[in-house]
């Protein structure tokens, strides 16, 4: 019997997801557990496996859409079966998908009255394949360049297939954080003009409503947090290129320019990273370190290490070794703030930026702590590899308690990053770089020798940390480091 394809739920506060794409088309066959959709949440990007094998007999929900979880976005059948959308797990009946007018493919405002065959193998494909763009056949309607008067989001739910009531439209126009904050400031979100995906209510929408109006005209519905939420972004259209070298433009110039929609992806790295710098004033200081004692040793040990342990021996464990004893000295670096409460963690989760070809994402090392050397080292591969495999679960990118991250590899000699909220710094580690320095010997005697020399920066939130407290924090970083007394086994 047919198979429905549901929206998964990523965790227990993930109420919806956003369809980036279908990797099969309408009418080819599937294999169970092989790829079947590519979603996004406010967590983390994943790819779903398909539920069962057989053909891919309707897609319901397409690219750009955002769906609660638990819904039927697509239905596989065996050869001969009609596409029935049945019931998804707790639901009595599927919910009405959005409609849409990609070619070949009918309108599904509603449930069919009867059941529908199966789309044949030579019907032009509904969604684009893996990795190719789609065809401007079966694309989704180009996003919005303007906001959509919200008289147009009301009218939207009087047409054939929209959502039965204002309440549903709006849930499909937004997602629960822009519901929590239009909740929290008392704004009607259907005044809200939308700028998302088929006219979406985005965060930056709603915070520069927000924003521009002071919400002086609606009394608050419940008191706001104690702690900044709202960021505007600014409203300068992102530029075409970014500065990543793996980002590049995937259609063609028409004249000057080309514009493409962000990712989802990056649409949250924008919000996050604009959230970051509003809500902590930040404060860098940058120290530099002789790693000589360290690139000795990942050098004379990395071939045996990599025989005993089956993974590669990287610098990154060596940073994060002297970063855990740095914090165990200096425990306000591992807290966060909660309104005007300071909250200090017992457990060292250390966040580590892991750069992926279209974004960046920061999966958490639990409690490292508790870790050995060559656990460090398996604990960051895994993760690196999952988030490169798109494996990673939202409670691997959640709980950090401290951040690192490494620009070092692409040649730059260090960075300023932004912070990781709710952490109160991060740590970024430069190129590890052969040059002269001035040394001194037991007797007190000084020369010029060369040495393996590296340089450390680290962003703070002044709100809790001094100057004086980082400045100790990387002085004990850096001793960490060049004494070089790491146990590799």
């Amino acid at each position: 019997m047919p198979v429905n394809v549901v929206m998964p739920q990523m965790g227990e506060s993930i109420t919806e997801g956003t369809i980036v794409r279908w990797l099969k088309n309408e009418g080819e066959e599937v294999v169970k557990d092989e790829p079947l959709i590519e979603i996004s949440t406010d967590k983390v990007d994943a790819e779903v496996p398909a539920p069962a094998s057989g053909k891919l007999a309707k897609v319901l929900h397409g690219p750009g859409e955002t769906v609660a979880v638990e819904t039927v976005v697509g239905v596989i059948a065996q050869a001969g079966e009609a596409a029935d959308v049945g019931p998804a797990p707790g639901q009595e009946k599927a919910p009405a998908p959005e409609a849409r007018s990609s070619a070949g493919t009918a309108p599904t405002g509603r449930p069919p009255a009867a059941p529908v065959a199966a789309a044949p193998a030579s019907a032009p494909p509904a969604v684009a394949p893996r990795p190719a763009a789609p065809p401007a056949a079966a694309a989704p309607p180009p996003a919005p360049r303007t906001p959509a008067p919200a008289a147009q989001v009301r009218a939207a739910a009087a047409e054939p297939g929209a959502p039965a009531s204002e309440v549903e439209l709006l849930r499909t126009r937004s997602s629960p954080l822009v519901r929590r904050i239009a909740a929290e400031n008392g704004v009607d979100l259907s005044r809200v003009a939308g700028t998302g995906i088929h006219g979406r209510v985005t965060k930056d929408d709603i915070l520069g409503f927000i924003e521009g109006r002071g919400v002086a005209q609606a009394a608050p519905a419940v008191a706001p947090p104690p702690r900044p939420t709202a960021v505007p972004r600014p409203a300068a259209h992102p530029a075409p290129f970014a500065t990543g070298a793996t980002l590049a433009p995937s259609g063609a110039f028409t004249g000057d320019e080309l514009r493409e929609p962000m990712s989802v992806m990056r649409q949250k790295i924008a919000e996050h990273m604009v959230l970051s710098r509003r809500t902590s004033p930040h404060v860098h200081t940058v120290f530099e370190a002789d790693l000589s004692r360290v690139v000795a040793l990942r050098e004379g040990n990395r071939a045996a290490f990599e025989a005993a342990n089956g993974i590669k021996l990287t610098y990154t464990p060596f940073f994060l070794a002297a970063a855990i004893e740095a914090l165990k000295v200096f425990p306000v670096l591992n807290a966060s703030l909660d309104g005007s409460d300071i909250v200090y963690h017992r457990s060292i989760n250390l966040g580590v930026a892991v750069a992926l070809p279209h974004g960046l994402i920061v999966p958490v090392v639990k409690h490292a702590e508790e870790l050995s050397f060559i656990g460090l080292q398996r604990a960051v591969t895994d993760l690196a590899n999952r988030a490169r495999n798109k494996q990673l679960k939202p409670d691997d990118v959640q709980g950090s308690t401290f951040s690192i991250t490494n620009p070092g590899p692409y040649g730059g000699l260090y960075g300023l990053p932004i912070i990781n909220q709710p952490n109160v710094a991060i740590l970024s580690t430069g190129g590890i770089q052969r040059r002269p320095v001035v040394v001194t010997d037991e007797l007190g005697r000084e020369a010029i020798a060369i040495r393996d020399m590296v340089y450390l920066a680290l962003s703070f939130d002044h709100r809790l940390v001094d100057g004086a407290t980082a400045d100790q924090f990387m002085a004990a970083l850096k001793a960490a480091l060049e004494a070089g007394d790491f146990e590799l086994a």
